[in-house]
């Protein structure tokens, strides 16, 4: 786990840092931050999706997790649970609710927080998780410098979620595949970039409604494990 804390400590002083910076920044600069983000996001999403996608061996579970995860979660509203909560908190007309979930989506779904805890479970690696606290430093400074304090929130939605896989993979290490964490990350990837094109003003894809699309690839592939297919 001491990669995982590292990483969360990582978020922390990160936000701190970037809400100090925050103070002086006339509005402009704020708007260019925003664009940049977006941008970073964006990207971020599309590498996963272009690195992962040659290595699938389910080229269209992507389409189905997507849709049937979309579903699921409109029909939650979790989207509009999450808006609600986070303006109740930081006020009316905050966008703190788009940042954290941009940061949480950035902080978790990407390949390094998820392959980190795993090999830090199985092998003792924290490689990965070290590489992805340096990472998030910076990305926190930004999203932080963008949107505020709040962001350290993300720190505890990370914590919980890398201490989950490293729980899972030292309980059940044979059945988290090469397979599972590819398909994984393709989706991941997609649900990184629909946050991009939010903050862009693209298009408000409630990203937050997808997020259930994580677990289809995760159900798919034990059960093709379990029928042997």
């Amino acid at each position: 786990m001491l990669g995982t804390i590292v990483n969360t400590c990582a978020i922390l002083v990160g936000s701190a840092a970037g809400s100090l910076v925050r103070r002086g920044l006339k509005e402009e600069y704020q708007s260019v931050l925003f664009t940049a983000t977006g941008l970073a996001a964006t990207g971020l999403g599309i590498n996963a999706v272009v690195q992962n996608m040659p290595e699938s061996q389910y080229p269209v579970l992507f389409i189905f997790s997507l849709a049937l995860g979309g579903l699921a979660g409109t029909a939650l509203d979790l989207n509009g649970r999450f808006q609600r909560l986070t303006q109740a908190r930081a006020g009316a007309g905050s966008r703190l609710g788009e940042g954290l979930s941009t940061a949480i989506l950035l902080f978790c779904i990407g390949t390094l927080s998820i392959l980190g805890p795993v090999n830090s479970a199985l092998y003792g690696d924290n490689t990965y998780l070290f590489t992805n606290a340096t990472l998030d430093l910076v990305t926190s400074m930004v999203l932080a410098s963008t949107y505020g304090i709040g962001i350290a929130i993300a720190a505890a939605v990370l914590f919980c979620w890398q201490g989950t896989i490293y729980l899972l993979a030292s309980l059940a290490g044979p059945f988290l595949s090469e397979t599972l964490m590819c398909e994984v990350s393709i989706v991941g990837g997609f649900l990184i970039a629909s946050s991009g094109i939010g903050i862009l003003g693209l298009k408000d894809c409630k990203t937050l409604n997808l997020l259930p699309a994580l677990a289809v690839p995760v159900l798919w592939c034990l059960a093709a494990g379990a029928l042997g297919f």
